[in-house]
């Protein structure tokens, strides 16, 4: 039984596909799948069950592999233009605004992405760090609803990803270099939501498909890791995952209250090949289930030196 349920969910990543519940959510927690692995391994053996342990052995084996990084490393070319500092962090409803103001505060990041920023959440983050971040986007609403985008870069305004929660974009000027900033936030893969789980990742798949070209950070909580093919199809676009590039891709972000010991990363920072990562840090904000992300990233010049907002 452990063998065949294991096998099942490994069999659905082979092929790349999320299938249903509970293969969707079991999928968030792949590499935690070599503990019922090896249990079945040992009685296995215990028992003499030798086809059984051949069948242990391959499904270890697959499992293996697939906890392996997705994607590729990144070397972009060009002059380098400017460094910063981007920082999501989903304060669950609002409640953990008070220690997102202190972490901004903090470790004084350009770029802020706030998932679950709801209307008192905006108000304080307006009362405590307009004067540094004068520069805003936002989506309204309560709940899981709302978000916001701040910023020290001047913004221009975009329309919104269409979803079911609030995914706010903007056009910073950086150097004099357009950078398009998007947050990311679909529904969560609960049973009875696939679907919409599915629909929202895909229309973020299809903006940064529409954005190939241009300088691009997408941020936020994605409800998402490597292991689901919805994600993946969202980096095949052309991004790359910013923990991916700093050897950090299994460091749990969700649920904060078992990480780092245990979780899965849900909360990414996705660049396009215009810009290289330096470092990846995860903090612990008081009141939230979710660990904040906090990236240094450098823009370079592409060889064309030409931007598309």
């Amino acid at each position: 039984m452990l063998f065949a349920g294991v096998s099942v969910v490994v069999g659905c990543r082979a092929a790349g596909t999320d299938a249903i519940t509970p293969v969707a959510q079991l999928l968030s927690f792949l590499p935690w799948l070599l503990v019922p692995v090896g249990a079945g391994l040992l009685l296995a053996l215990v028992a003499r069950w030798w086809a059984g342990l051949v069948w242990g052995v391959v499904v270890l084996g697959v499992l293996a592999w697939f906890i392996e990084p997705y994607g590729k490393s990144l070397s972009p070319g060009g002059t380098p233009v400017a460094s910063f500092r981007v920082l999501t962090a989903n304060v669950q409803y609002g409640r953990g605004t008070g220690a997102l103001v202190d972490a901004v505060r903090q470790h004084r990041p350009d770029v802020v992405f706030v998932p679950e920023c709801e209307e008192s959440c905006a108000a304080r983050l307006t009362t405590d760090l307009d004067a540094d971040y004068p520069h805003r986007q936002a989506v309204a609403g309560y709940g899981s609803d709302g978000a916001v985008i701040l910023s020290r870069f001047p913004l221009r305004g975009t329309d919104p990803v269409p979803g079911d929660l609030g995914m706010p974009g903007a056009v910073a000027e950086v150097r004099g270099r357009a950078v398009r900033l998007q947050l990311a936030h679909p529904m969560p893969p609960v049973p009875g939501d696939l679907d919409l789980w599915r629909r929202d990742l895909a229309a973020l798949r299809d903006f940064a498909a529409d954005h190939r070209g241009t300088p691009l950070i997408v941020a936020g909580d994605f409800n998402a890791s490597q292991d689901h093919a919805a994600f993946r199809r969202v980096l095949d676009t052309g991004l790359y995952d910013a923990a991916r590039l700093t050897g950090a891709d299994r460091t749990p972000t969700w649920p904060a209250r078992t990480a780092p010991r245990f979780g899965v990363q849900i909360d990414h920072v996705l660049v396009s090949r215009d810009f290289s990562v330096r470092d990846t840090r995860f903090l612990d904000l008081a009141r939230t289930d979710h660990r904040a992300l906090l990236v240094d990233v450098t823009l370079h010049r592409g060889n064309d030196g030409a931007d598309r907002p």
